[in-house]
């Protein structure tokens, strides 16, 4: 079957990019294994009219909006493998073949939690990445900052601003004299002491036998981008501090002609309104592409 673009993810980037191209009339193809990375979180905040709504609600409304445009289609399922082709670009699911000329690839990544027992059923309820999207809700509350490497003096920098914070080393990061003047100067206690478990809500029981009761706790994962396509079709990547993302120039196309990345698995760092706002800037510029031909390159 064959499509203008066809676009690989189907959370908020993907979605946000479909709109512009549904919104143009061309012929869009998105096909989404239903991993939305804030899958695990119950609310999401910072985007401006939904604040505070359900990260699934808010996709199905977005769904929901897309499917009533004629020119969009829609699949449930994973890509294994992409190609280029003589007229643009081939996806396969495990059942089918799908053709486009223009590729947008919104998979997303999958963040990797430190190996600290309790913290993974915890993840996006009382364990979180980003202060924007879930510090107000602490109320002020004690706040720790769990290292899993030299990212978490960012951290430990920024979260004062949302409570009292407490930087627990955990034998991953030692700040030196400098690192340590700037965190007394915002008032940050540090904690050096090896962590066993989290517990309770957001308790984090150190190995000395103590154990601090924090409203939430703030770590760095390790993020991979979901499947293997943009090195299959051999877009090159950039290092950013929590792993590797495709690169992209500034209309979103990747170092390979005709096919554009958006959302997390394009950038260093994200939330819902950027992911957004990502996609539909890609959107827009491979709409433009097929009008115009190649934009950057």
């Amino acid at each position: 079957m064959n499509f203008d673009l066809i676009i690989v993810g189907g959370s908020y980037a993907g979605m946000a990019a479909a709109l512009q191209l549904a919104r143009a009339r061309r012929s869009v193809l998105v096909i989404d294994a239903g991993q939305r990375r804030n899958r695990f979180a119950d609310s999401s905040h910072g985007f401006l009219t939904q604040d505070g709504n359900s990260p699934a609600a808010i996709a199905a409304t977005a769904q929901a909006q897309l499917m009533a445009y004629p020119t969009l289609k829609w699949l449930d399922a994973s890509v294994v493998s992409a190609s280029k082709i003589k007229a643009g670009f081939q996806v396969n699911t495990a059942q089918q073949s799908y053709q486009a000329k223009r590729l947008i690839l919104a998979t997303g990544v999958t963040d990797q939690l430190p190996a600290i027992t309790g913290l993974a059923e915890r993840w996006g309820k009382t364990v979180f990445h980003c202060p924007y999207c879930h510090g107000y809700e602490l109320n002020q509350g004690p706040i720790g900052v769990l290292a899993a490497g030299p990212l978490a003096l960012h951290h430990a920098l920024m979260l004062p601003d949302w409570g009292p914070t407490t930087l627990f080393t955990n034998e991953c990061f030692e700040p030196d004299a400098e690192q340590k003047a700037q965190l007394r100067a915002r008032n940050v206690v540090i904690e050096s002491s090896k962590i066993l478990q989290v517990s309770g809500k957001a308790d984090v029981q150190l190995a000395t036998g103590k154990i601090l009761q924090m409203a939430g706790l703030f770590t760095q994962p390790n993020t991979t981008v979901n499947s293997t396509l943009a090195e299959q079709l051999g877009c090159q990547f950039e290092p950013g501090p929590m792993g590797d993302f495709i690169q992209t120039s500034a209309s979103k196309e990747t170092t390979v002609p005709g096919v554009f990345a958006c959302g997390d698995n394009a950038r260093m760092a994200g939330s819902v309104a950027i992911a957004i706002g990502d996609g539909s800037l890609a959107g827009a510029m491979a709409h433009q592409s097929l009008l115009f031909g190649q934009l950057s390159h």
